[in-house]
Order: C-alpha cells, then sequence, then structure tokens
C-alpha cells in the first residue's frame, strides 16, 4: 500500500495470486488441515460435503449466497503491480488457508476462555 501512495499519479493496481482457486477447494484444504476428509455429495444449491470419519453433513450451500448466475472464472492479475511497485506476494494458498484455519481456532479459543 505505501508504494501505491508514493506514486506521482494515482492509479489502480490489483494485488493478486494470478490463480484461481474454487471454494471447494479453500473448503477441502480447510478441514484437511483440522484432519478431516471431506466427501462430496449433491450439486448447486443441494450441494453438502461430509465428514468422510464421521458422515456428518459439516458443510453446505448457503442459499443467500448462492449466485446460479456467477462468472466462471475470477482471476487478479498482479502484473502491473510487479512491475510498477516491485511488488511480490509473500503467502501462497496453502499458507493463507493454514493461516487462516489458525486464526478462526484462536479466536475460537479465546470466545470458550471468555466465556468461563
Amino acid at each position: 500500500m505505501w508504494r501505491m501512495l508514493q506514486q506521482p499519479q494515482p492509479e489502480d493496481f490489483v494485488l493478486a495470486t494470478g490463480e484461481t482457486h474454487p471454494v471447494r477447494e479453500f473448503v477441502e484444504k480447510a478441514f484437511g488441515i483440522l484432519g478431516i476428509q471431506i466427501k462430496w455429495q449433491g450439486e448447486g444449491e443441494g450441494e453438502e460435503g461430509i465428514d468422510v470419519k464421521t458422515g456428518k453433513v459439516i458443510v453446505k450451500v448457503d442459499t443467500r449466497y448462492f449466485r446460479p448466475a456467477e462468472v466462471d472464472l475470477l482471476l487478479g492479475n498482479p502484473a502491473k503491480a510487479e512491475r510498477v511497485l516491485g511488488w511480490k506476494r509473500k503467502v501462497d494458498f496453502d499458507s493463507l488457508v493454514k493461516e487462516m484455519v489458525e486464526a478462526d481456532l484462536k479466536a475460537a479459543k479465546s470466545l470458550v476462555e471468555d466465556q468461563n
């Protein structure tokens, strides 16, 4: 952000990985970090992720967020930021998922401790 603000003229920059990952992949990796394997069943609004070990539904599509007319591919192109700002990403997808899971676990633990 600091490098963006140092530009002589205001410009738009996209900070992105240049990669695309479906939500399903994110969910699988997040649960994988917790040692939970998911099996998918159903399609569209009826799709659910089942814990292979317990057979319980642990994730499902929430129709409030289901967008059947969504574009098929969203992909940020960081080329301009890399070229003009010398920006380079420091975190890969797997590390980002792990960091997010760990932050959520820490927050949940803090909530439990606050309630006791």
